[in-house]
């Protein structure tokens, strides 16, 4: 297997070419806080597509989808896959409104306060900055632990090479130097995953082998109608959903189109690619039933379906495919989170300036010292914490309860705050009383603890039901409401940050 010194080698490797890619192409293209944060019409089709594709793809995709795979088969496969490309291609539609509605904006937290005023702005600044903040821990923790697994690496070593490096280059370049490195990066992930899937099937002896191997060990996998499988695989549509919907990742690259139809075809395209790919790592679970020991059971103290493929390459396999796979997930990981450090900086930028007086420079600065503090947060989390994957669910719970709120007022005049807020809550109550992780904090509340149902283990009936009845909540009070919003004013309310062109030299 690959040692210690070879695997922190890789990573010094692949972060500083990344960190020198990053540099060399945003030097002297970050001039304002403008550009730090939005790179505003700077890219066609093809790095808009690119960076889509990759600020998606995070380590995650090495670990909880395979686990999806191994645990309910191929229609929980095909439910991650869908649910991966469903928020795309709804940004295919949200995201040329955004940019007819607030041709100026740059963030979500900014059109939730003009849109619906400070109570709803808050509860949307934290939502989104607390899912955000949760994936960057879970990436560093996966890389961490993965290299750990692999090659023995300690796991502090790589989350502060991992989360330092990025860190420097997303700091200098800000958004522009986010986005020519995940294009750069794409065009590797894609040949690699592609490229180890092939190298696990001739490994293990092509598809026959698997297949046996599967029906012996668990024939249902295999089976489209596994109903576990496809309640599963629904669920997690909601959660992807719910969650993707309120990723200011989204908002920027919507800002960094040249145009509408670019954004429109690189959503699109995206949202094909991505559940292609999500659909190709989540298969690597029912290969690895079929071919070597995995725990499903959660219960069960040797549970082991969440390291699926690493599982399958302690199983004697080249030492090239275990490159490979230690490479692959290195690129994954820095492709999300570079865009994601991102993220947070613009919402910290967006509403500084609105709440101070602060220049441009000031600004900028803010935005970087906010994204060291996070950074050394999130690997502080990544080191010590071992239920960031419940946070995370929590978080797309969250996410699920307030989306459809959030984006209807961009075609609804009539949904007000205290309306889209109501139905956010509405909807996040509905979640908690069937979401598992909470149960027993919630059991432990008097009369409520003895009135609650019974937990969804699957999660179906949490997602859905936080998304499904917000929704349905938003409708009927925007139904009820007699008041108006002129959506044509949000243009007059949100402009560019360095509109005064002397501060902006400041």
């Amino acid at each position: 297997m690959v040692t210690p010194t070879a695997a922190l080698g890789l990573i010094v490797a692949v972060l500083a070419g990344s960190a020198a890619i990053g540099v060399w192409y945003s030097r002297g293209q970050v001039g304002s806080v403008e550009d730090l944060i939005t790179a505003r019409g700077s890219i066609g089709e093809r790095r808009m597509t690119g960076t889509l594709v990759a600020s998606v793809m995070g380590v995650w995709i090495l670990f909880s989808a395979p686990e999806a795979g191994a645990s309910f088969g191929i229609a929980a496969v095909v439910g991650y896959a869908v649910g991966e490309a469903v928020p795309m291609l709804a940004y295919a539609r949200i995201g040329p409104r955004i940019r007819q509605l607030i041709p100026e904006g740059h963030s979500l937290t900014e059109y939730a306060h003009v849109r619906y005023g400070t109570a709803m702005y808050a509860f949307i600044l934290v939502v989104s900055a607390l899912y955000m903040f949760v994936f960057v821990a879970a990436e560093l923790t996966g890389i961490a632990g993965a290299l750990s697994l692999v090659a023995g690496v300690p796991q502090w070593q790589t989350a502060v090479l991992v989360g330092g490096i990025v860190l420097l280059y997303t700091g200098y370049g800000g958004l522009t130097a986010s986005i020519v490195t995940d294009t750069v990066q794409i065009l590797l992930v894609i040949p690699l995953l592609v490229a180890t899937f092939i190298a696990v099937l001739v490994t293990v002896g092509g598809v026959v082998p698997v297949y046996n191997g599967v029906t012996a060990a668990n024939p249902a996998l295999l089976d489209l109608g596994f109903i576990p499988g496809l309640q599963f695989g629904l669920a997690l549509s909601f959660a992807i959903l719910g969650a993707e919907l309120i990723n200011q990742t989204w908002w920027q690259r919507v800002y960094a189109g040249e145009s509408d139809d670019v954004v429109r075809r690189g959503f699109r395209t995206a949202s094909v690619t991505n559940g292609a790919l999500v659909f190709l790592a989540a298969l690597f679970g029912i290969v690895a039933v079929g071919s070597t020991d995995i725990v499903t059971d959660v219960t069960s103290a040797g549970y082991n379906a969440d390291v699926a493929l690493f599982v399958l390459l302690e199983k004697a396999f080249p030492e090239p495919v275990v490159l490979g796979v230690t490479l692959l997930a290195l690129l994954l990981v820095v492709s999300s989170v570079d865009t994601l450090f991102n993220a947070l900086a613009s919402l910290v930028a967006v509403d500084l300036a609105r709440l101070t007086a602060a220049n441009d420079r000031r600004l900028r600065l803010a935005s970087r010292l906010f994204t060291v503090a996070v950074a050394l947060a999130a690997v502080y989390v990544s080191l010590r914490a071992r239920s960031v994957l419940r946070l995370f669910f929590f978080a797309d719970l969250l996410g699920a309860a307030v989306a459809f709120p959030l984006l209807y007022g961009l075609y609804s005049e009539s949904v007000t705050g205290h309306g889209a807020l109501a139905s956010s809550i509405g909807g996040l109550a509905v979640g908690l009383v069937y979401f598992p992780d909470l149960r027993s904090a919630l059991a432990a509340v008097p009369v409520i603890g003895d009135a609650l149902p019974a937990v969804d283990p699957l999660y179906l009936t949490s997602f859905a039901g936080a998304f499904c009845i917000s929704t349905a909540l938003t409708l009927v009070t925007a139904r009820l409401s007699s008041s108006a919003f002129d959506l044509d004013g949000l243009a007059g309310e949100i402009g560019r940050i360095d509109d005064d062109p002397a501060e902006a030299a400041d």
